[in-house]
């Protein structure tokens, strides 16, 4: 039985028109298909206009690689130069102060500051237990270099806790380069962590890498109010299209500090074999390893062109309100006997949260219905969520509330050969009744009332 004390709609205002008029013109699609898309922490969808005005400009351009100096080589230059443009536009920053270097997607932005940093046995790498495993890997070269390694660990809402204490402990302790890393929004429960922190690692003399893959799509940054060292994203997660292209975008004193640990393809102004010699380009150009991607770069102005004539204010607060139904609604599906079918995490409300919801359905008994169980059952009903710890094991472990302890054992069985998500589970609760993993519905701008219903639909049927 489907409980409900009240409709989640009253709780919010009317939706806007335009998007209904957006998902007829540009995501028809979807409809067609018979499909509600809830993953749009993964990835966005690319508006059919985008693809449209992307594949015409390839019809009807020449495009070479933009190391030479040829005509289509030109031309690829250009349009390096104005997705760079765009994306500093986008997020207010002053191209005085910042720059963009074009990297395979967030991930890779990530690696270049971590590979680059000055790391050094008087420094150190703060980061937040909540964070993509790409900013948790930052960690083995901060330890190569024997440089301290500490977490800002998480509450029951999974909101960071005690960032200023140990901020300010390893400013007394660690004088060298120290990096302070830490997500706008959680790409697991979408809690929305304050820019503040920002000015807070920098009053401690840290450098910041923000994560802003998860937050960009559905919220407004403004580098010029808020100034973080490195900034990372990928574009696919902005407006679907292209994939295989993201970006680093750093301030320009912050670029200068780093130190790269080898050079390639289009980074160098030369390089000597018989001399054994190399010269690294000034800049951006010593951090773009190979040739970028030219052709993806392309597709950037008709995303941006999107972005805009929505306006990122006016996507914010359509994002909000499907968030607030979807909370909402999850929050009053109960069991005949009025007991609780959904454990949602993080925060209760979703007023300080994006839009991504992490949840586990509950049987009868109080259990975690595994999460592929989930998943499988919203296939067929033509739901696409995401199910797993979402490259988020931080957040995964204060979640979920598992042991240290039970958790090593688990995850070094003696004898085992393999690993496999189910494997660690059934080994998990022979300790404790533990969820291991979660289902996640996140919310962009394709989406409508009818999606939300449909995911509760789904859950609703466990019940």
């Amino acid at each position: 039985m489907l409980a409900t004390r009240h409709t989640a709609q009253s709780l919010t205002a009317p939706p806007d028109p335009y998007f209904a008029a957006l998902r007829d013109n540009d995501f028809a699609r979807l409809d067609e298909a018979g499909l509600a898309y809830l993953d749009y922490t993964g990835s966005a969808l690319p508006a059919a206009r985008q693809l449209r005005l992307h594949n015409e400009l390839m019809a009807a351009a020449v495009f070479g690689n933009p190391h030479a100096d040829n005509g289509p080589s030109r031309l690829s230059t250009a349009m390096l130069d104005e997705g760079r443009a765009l994306l500093l536009a986008h997020l207010d920053a002053d191209p005085d102060e910042y720059v963009v270097c074009f990297t395979p997607n967030a991930s890779g932005a990530v690696k270049l500051v971590a590979e680059s940093y000055p790391f050094a046995h008087d420094g150190a790498y703060a980061l937040s237990a909540d964070n993509h495993n790409s900013l948790n890997g930052v960690r083995e070269y901060a330890r190569r270099a024997s440089a301290r390694v500490a977490y800002v660990p998480l509450n029951a809402d999974l909101w960071l806790a005690g960032a200023d204490a140990i901020l300010e402990k390893l400013d007394e302790t660690a004088p060298g380069p120290k990096l302070f890393a830490f997500p706008a929004q959680s790409n697991f429960s979408g809690v929305r962590h304050p820019l503040e922190l920002i000015d807070l690692a920098h009053h401690f003399s840290f450098d910041v890498l923000l994560d802003a893959a998860a937050y960009l799509p559905s919220a407004r940054l403004s580098l010029r109010e808020y100034r973080p060292d490195f900034v990372v994203l990928s574009f696919y997660k902005l407006f679907g299209y292209p994939t295989g292209l993201g970006a680093l975008v750093a301030r320009r004193d912050a670029l200068a500090r780093l130190t790269r640990p080898w050079f390639a393809g289009g980074t160098v102004e030369y390089v000597s074999v018989q001399n054994d010699l190399h010269s690294l380009l000034s800049g951006v150009g010593g951090f773009e390893d190979g040739t970028p991607h030219f052709l993806g770069a392309a597709s950037l102005p008709p995303g941006f062109e999107l972005l805009a004539e929505v306006g990122m204010d006016r996507l914010a607060a359509h994002v909000a309100r499907l968030t607030t139904l979807l909370v909402d609604g999850l929050g009053q599906i109960t069991h005949r006997d009025g007991s609780a079918a959904v454990r949602l995490y993080g925060p209760t409300g979703s007023s300080s949260r994006g839009g991504a919801v992490a949840f586990n359905v509950l049987g009868r008994d109080g259990r975690v219905v595994p999460y592929w169980t989930v998943d499988e059952r919203a296939r067929e009903m033509g739901v696409a969520f995401r199910g797993g710890c979402f490259c988020n094991p931080g957040a995964a472990e204060a979640a979920f509330g598992f042991d240290a302890e039970s958790a090593v054992r688990c995850l070094r069985q003696p004898g085992q050969t393999s690993f496999t998500i189910q494997q660690f589970a059934e080994c998990m609760t022979r300790y404790a009744d533990v969820a291991v993993g979660a289902v996640r519905a996140s919310l962009g701008l394709a989406n409508n009332d009818a999606d939300v219903q449909r995911a509760i639909e789904v859950v609703g049927t466990f019940v």
